[in-house]
């Protein structure tokens, strides 16, 4: 590679292909410095580290050369996104009371905004809704990170759960496929191994590993099913396994996977929980609140202990009487310690009737449909 860039020459963008992108001249040449940040540059050379200015369309793998030049150099195509999420300004009950961006004109610029750096992720507007944009990323993980950083600027949102992106070929529905790569002490083994399988991975290889008393095992799983599974997997290895991912193509869809999860307990009132109404409702399952803690109807706040959904409601207080009670002091409530979730333990959770709501303070999750009777429809 040779060659020098000065501000103001023609210059054109060809893609992997050979294939034209875009023309332009050069507007801005930028470099970085250790002490000063950013500064101009008049004038760059072949194998100096710049920024360029000038060419909006212009992305990675793409080469930026004299109109005179038809072959672009060689590079590395970038993995195509496995999932795909749909972002959407918050409609629950409680919005509006944590977050300071709401609109969905702020969430598409933000949206918009990361793409531009972000080169693996692609965002664009939902056929389905107008207010709705559909995220595509590399993984959940990456997908979770930016609804993190989102949180943390002021958002509120609701996103839907990580959905894998089908491919058609040869009339055929193909899915994503990654190579997985455990390593395990060997009393995990069994227990990885059965959860991946239950998963659809496919074992590959098996072999000890260079540390003594631990395996590397080496398995095929689609993207569909290791999701959500990294939370399981450190838990499964008590903290000490290694999990690496790496997409290795589009492979025949794999058939249905069983469910991994109960039935929720929803909410069908309004207002704050009460000790004396999750006093019952804990021998129905687990619940993911405590008490005083805001509610409304369509809201998840545990998990049921039969494979059914329940909807009930955790706001009932005790009616005051004055009958005297022997001991003189009220029946005293301990409640269990309710189980908690990080956002990617979340976004693996829910169902694909379901929805998260997310605010810099709170992550809720809850159904897509908030009004029981049409769910039921």
């Amino acid at each position: 590679v040779s060659g020098r860039c000065k501000v103001g020459d023609p210059m054109q963008v060809l893609n992997m292909k050979g294939e034209k992108v875009e023309t332009g001249k050069v507007t801005k040449i930028l470099y970085r410095t250790g002490e000063e940040g950013t500064l101009p540059l008049d004038e760059a050379v072949a194998g100096d580290i710049i920024q360029l200015a000038g060419f909006p369309t212009a992305t990675v793998t793409d080469t930026v050369c004299n109109p005179e030049v038809s072959e672009p150099i060689p590079s590395i195509p970038i993995d195509p996104p496995t999932v795909c999420m749909t972002f959407s300004p918050n409609d629950s009950p409680l919005y509006g009371k944590e977050g300071t961006k709401f609109s969905s004109t702020m969430i598409w610029e933000r949206l918009m905004k990361e793409a531009e750096t972000n080169v693996s992720i692609q965002v664009t507007k939902s056929e389905r809704s107008g207010e709705a944009f559909e995220v595509y990323g590399r993984g959940e993980l990456q997908l979770g990170i930016l609804i993190e950083n989102m949180r943390r600027e002021g958002f509120e949102l609701q996103v839907s759960p990580p959905e894998v992106v089908y491919r058609m070929e040869n009339g055929k529905r193909e899915e994503p496929m990654e190579e997985v790569l455990v390593e395990v002490d060997d009393d995990h083994t069994g227990v990885v191994i059965n959860k991946l399988s239950n998963r659809k991975a496919q074992l590959m290889d098996m072999q000890p590993s260079n540390e003594a008393g631990r395996t590397r095992i080496r398995l095929t799983a689609p993207s569909r099913g290791l999701l959500g599974y990294r939370s399981v997997f450190f838990t499964d290895s008590r903290g000490t396994g290694i999990l690496t991912r790496l997409f290795s193509g589009y492979g025949p869809h794999c058939g249905p996977i069983d469910n991994l999860r109960k039935g929720v307990l929803i909410s069908m009132a309004t207002g704050k929980t009460t000790e004396y109404a999750l006093k019952d409702l804990e021998a129905r399952g687990t619940l993911f609140v405590g008490s005083r803690v805001d509610m409304y109807p369509g809201m998840i706040f545990g998990e049921h202990s039969k494979e059914s959904d329940l909807e009930c409601n955790p706001t009932k207080a005790k009616h005051v009487s004055n009958m005297r009670v022997t001991d003189g002091k009220d029946e005293l409530v301990q409640l269990a310690n309710p189980k908690t979730f990080s956002l990617e333990e979340a976004l693996a959770y829910i169902n694909h009737d379901e929805m998260l709501e997310i605010t810099p303070k709170t992550i809720r999750m809850r159904k897509r449909e908030l009004d029981g009777k049409r769910r039921k429809k």
